[in-house]
């Protein structure tokens, strides 16, 4: 269970950092099959794994998937690879592993396809039928099947939550030397303070830019898609708008590994991060100047030693502007 931040952050974070905050272990996947029986047609599980140039990790990620929740435990309904026109053999390891493989230009032939992730996650929706839909990115190592039940277990076991994004460390593995919190640069240094500053209510997500989140398709059939990488901010920022705060939920699911990108890379990156919540500031004629802003604080996140869970540390973010000194009185008396 994350810990409550200081008195600072917005009540309702608080709040909900109480309520909608777990690990994946709170929830046995004994508990989950039987909420699936249950739940019937509303239980079926659809994972996607969206997938460009990922042959080294796909296989894995797909057998580990199939073997634990689809034949030890019949938790998943259906797993799908969707290949962005991968030039090494992505598809073949994917449907050797077990997945089933569709080409993204193959989904809604009709429509023209533009790069970039979230229009393979868009038109994963034609591709697939679970009432539950969970994304994963291919690119992940050392994959726990947990990052799967983790995220699906509250939406099987509690009918009022329609989004749960998965929480984890990112360790920073370059060159032979691991950083424990060095990864998420993007989400540091972009997501975190445009979600702070614009969206407060979001504050106490740990990772919201993450590509492991599961939903009811009700949900994101009626949301927009971002065709970029800034489909997960675009998809949390209008699931608040639609669903409401206490319809989101986070789980910790441990460690995520996987590739990490160049500095220009994740620059391009945070420019479409930022250009998306723009557009959705515009969208709801919320474009504001600095001090119109209601909640000036940011919210970060540490996983302590020797505890479970994160703690929440929250900080007033300063920008107090001197004015030019050929103003004061001093200075031009000087």
């Amino acid at each position: 269970m994350t810990e409550l931040p200081r008195p600072d952050v917005l009540p309702e974070v608080a709040t909900w950092l109480r309520r909608r905050s777990w690990a994946a272990a709170d929830r046995p996947v004994e508990l989950l099959l039987a909420a699936k029986r249950a739940a019937g047609r509303d239980g079926t599980v659809s994972v996607v794994l969206p997938a460009l140039d990922e042959e080294p990790t796909v296989g894995e990620i797909v057998t580990a998937i199939r073997e634990e929740l689809m034949e030890r435990h019949r938790l998943v309904d259906e797993l799908v690879v969707v290949d962005s026109g991968s030039v090494d053999r992505t598809a073949e390891t994917a449907r050797a592993a077990g997945a089933r493989v569709v080409h993204r230009d193959d989904i809604l032939p009709g429509l023209p396809a533009v790069h970039g992730k979230g229009e393979v996650l868009w038109r994963s929706l034609l591709a697939t039928s679970g009432a539950i839909v969970c994304f994963i990115d291919a690119d992940l190592r050392e994959f726990d099947p947990a990052f799967v039940s983790g995220i699906v277990g509250p939406l099987l076991t509690d009918p009022g939550i329609e989004l749960v994004k998965a929480m984890y460390d990112r360790p920073l593995e370059t060159d032979g030397a691991v950083v424990p919190a060095g990864g998420g640069r993007v989400t540091e240094l972009v997501a975190r303070p445009l979600l702070n500053m614009h969206w407060p209510q979001l504050a106490g997500f740990v990772q919201p830019l993450g590509g492991e989140y599961a939903a009811r398709r009700s949900l994101l059939e009626r949301l927009p898609f971002p065709t970029g990488y800034g489909v997960e901010l675009g998809l949390l920022v209008d699931a608040l708008g639609t669903a409401g705060l206490d319809a989101l939920a986070q789980v910790d699911v441990g460690v995520r590994h996987h590739r990490h990108q160049d500095g220009q890379a994740l620059g391009r990156m945070a420019a479409t991060i930022y250009r998306t919540a723009l557009d959705r500031l515009d969208r709801a004629d919320r474009l504001k100047a600095a001090e119109d802003l209601v909640h000036p604080l940011l919210t970060q996140f540490t996983r302590d030693p020797g505890t479970s869970g994160f703690t929440a540390h929250t900080h007033p973010v300063t920008a107090l502007e001197r004015p030019p000194m050929r103003t004061v009185a001093e200075y031009r008396e000087r």
